[in-house]
């Protein structure tokens, strides 16, 4: 389902981080994420919603780039 927050994200399970790029442009790796939370993500029904309640303020985060 498409989300109105999230344009995309991909997850590397060998380093656990989760690079998100959001409609804005922005672009943020969050880091020891989990692939039971990128799991989570992929099959939410509502990914802004998932991201804010279990992602947002729970991982540590590098911001990479503006689009």
């Amino acid at each position: 389902m498409p989300s109105s927050v999230i344009d995309h994200f991909s997850y590397d399970a060998n380093k656990k981080s989760l690079q998100i790029t959001f409609v804005s442009g922005l672009v943020y790796l969050y880091r020891n994420v989990p692939e039971k939370i990128f799991n989570m993500l992929k099959a939410a029904g509502s990914k802004g919603r998932y991201f804010n309640q279990h992602i947002k303020n729970h991982f540590k985060f590098k911001k990479l780039e503006d689009a």
